[in-house]
């Protein structure tokens, strides 16, 4: 028996995520691309707590919000680092650095590394 084609590189790229649209209690299932996000945050200097308090308040709210639509799938601090790594998802780089990324309270102060990712054929959460 023959193995199974291996999509090339540019197709397969895309999964398919049960996502809410803005506006809408209805869930509906569309395609996303996953990318692998490292952020890494510097509080400009003299910025006063109080405000450094409230961005990170409202970052932690704009995080589940995001969560909740589907565009964050997962987010991780490295032991003893202050970055973040992340699964987020959206239609393409475009959409993730201008309405998902962009809509971060703290994104003036990030700097962001962006990976595109596609499902590896050995994945072990693989549906397929």
């Amino acid at each position: 028996m023959a193995p199974a084609p291996v999509p090339s590189h540019h197709e397969g790229m895309e999964t398919r995520h049960l996502v809410v649209p803005p506006g809408g209690p209805e869930r509906s299932e569309i395609m996303l691309r996953e990318f692998l996000v490292e952020i890494t945050t510097t509080v400009p200097e003299g910025t006063a707590q109080d405000e450094v308090d409230r961005r990170r308040a409202a970052e932690a709210v704009r995080a589940r919000e995001l969560a909740a639509t589907g565009h964050l799938a997962r987010l991780w601090r490295p032991v003893g680092e202050l970055r973040s790594v992340g699964v987020w998802r959206a239609s393409d780089e475009e959409e993730l650095h201008e309405k998902v990324l962009g809509t971060l309270p703290l994104h003036a102060w990030m700097t962001f590394a962006v990976t595109p990712l596609e499902p590896h054929p050995n994945d072990p959460g693989s549906s397929v």
